[in-house]
């Protein structure tokens, strides 16, 4: 009879270690380092992104933040209902080094560039349409992070559907 070289448990631990190291090689090949997340929640419900369009902290182009803030790209979607609050936030790196974010809601700044990290708008109806029709049933909500000189950083893009 023959003893085994290694009991169950310091198997499992190798096994745990390689996967690790694996998925570190894994990382550090991939070469990019995540971009910080914005976040917006409403009610209980919170999703967050990393930046959908950036040009590794240089400034990008009219056209392309234009492109960011039509076409976006598997957006991330909360649901609101009228009369919700509606939370915007940021992690602190976004807005380091002089930089500000704004929201711009299907194309159009809702709010002034910022430094701070988080935003409240208690009972915001985004959906109301000044008497114009029926509203939409859901609208496009991005993060617009700007340079200390006002060029366009990195956007962040999120979907708002109507409950």
């Amino acid at each position: 009879m023959t003893a085994p070289l290694f009991s169950g448990r310091a198997r499992r631990s190798v096994a745990a270690l390689g996967a690790v190291s694996a998925g570190l090689l894994l990382l550090s090949a991939c070469g990019e380092k995540p971009t910080p997340l914005a976040t917006v929640t409403v009610g209980t419900s919170s999703v967050s992104a990393e930046a959908s369009c950036q040009n590794d902290g240089k400034e990008l182009s009219m056209e392309q933040v234009q492109e960011c803030l039509t076409n976006l790209k598997n957006p991330k979607t909360v649901e609101y209902a009228r009369g919700d609050t509606l939370r915007l936030g940021v992690e602190p790196e976004i807005v380091e080094d002089g930089s500000r974010w704004s929201a711009v809601l299907d194309g159009q700044p809702i709010t002034e560039p910022s430094s701070n990290t988080y935003r409240s708008f208690p009972g915001a109806d985004v959906f109301a349409t000044g008497g114009q029709g029926e509203a939409p049933s859901s609208k496009k909500l991005a993060f617009l992070q700007t340079s200390e000189d006002g060029k366009p950083i990195a956007v962040w893009s999120f979907n708002l559907k109507l409950k």
